[in-house]
């Protein structure tokens, strides 16, 4: 097992042991048990009933953060033309043809999101091996596949998120910094946790969320209630 610092054990006696916590108070739990001295990323793992195999019980989507993600996302798009214009004006960190799917086939993977007009998608395609390990394909049913980049841009700016489920059935994403206010951290977290129930496979039969966790970078997980799916600012605690 992995030797943890004494920061992280003094955080994680903070946490009592075997028991789920609301949201709000979770929320709260994982500002004070913060193990950095930068502002922290939250985040939070769903463990999901479903098998990640079949196609038909796969989950993936996007949604936009309220309060957004604390972090301007780096975004290229591949466009060429008119859209690329659009793409620019809409803040792109990198916009271009060719010239930058060859650059990104060469290794170039220092971007969060990337953004595709269709009628590139046939080379972009070629970028499956460098892009799809790191979730960063361009793909229609995110919206990163579309004619309208400079809306693509401005959302993902904006603080739209992306999540899939791996392999394990296991899916992570961020509710913002820990700078962030307790609320704006649960709305965060209620935006998404919505979006996730709304895709739920209907080949998935029991438990959809099984498990659920909230951490800080580098900081000790906290056991969250998720059948807490309502009022998610109160002061309830978990049953």
């Amino acid at each position: 097992m992995p030797k943890h610092s004494k920061a992280y054990r003094a955080a994680a006696e903070k946490i009592e042991a075997g028991r789920v916590y609301a949201p709000l108070e979770a929320v709260r739990l994982a500002q004070a048990t913060t193990t950095t001295k930068y502002d922290a990323t939250v985040e939070v793992v769903f463990r999901l009933g479903i098998d990640p195999r079949k196609a038909d019980q796969m989950v993936r989507g996007t949604v936009n953060l309220p309060h957004g993600t604390g972090k301007t996302a780096r975004v290229i798009v591949f466009a060429n033309g008119e859209r690329a214009e659009q793409a620019r004006a809409a803040g792109a960190d990198e916009v271009g043809g060719d010239e930058l799917i060859e650059k990104v086939a060469a290794g170039y993977t220092d971007f969060d999101a990337a953004v595709a007009t269709p009628d590139l998608m046939g080379k972009v395609g070629r970028l499956g091996k460098v892009l799809g390990p790191r979730g960063l394909m361009p793909n229609p049913k995110t919206g990163t596949v579309t004619m309208d980049v400079a809306k693509a841009v401005s959302d993902i700016k904006g603080g739209k998120i992306e999540f899939r489920a791996d392999r394990h059935a296991n899916l992570h994403f961020i509710i913002g910094k820990v700078s962030f206010s307790d609320v704006q951290l649960v709305e965060n977290y209620a935006a998404a946790l919505e979006e996730i129930l709304r895709l739920k496979p209907s080949a998935s039969k029991g438990r959809y969320i099984s498990k659920a966790t909230i951490t800080t970078t580098n900081g000790p997980g906290i056991a969250l209630d998720q059948n807490k799916t309502r009022n998610l600012t109160s002061e309830d605690e978990a049953a």
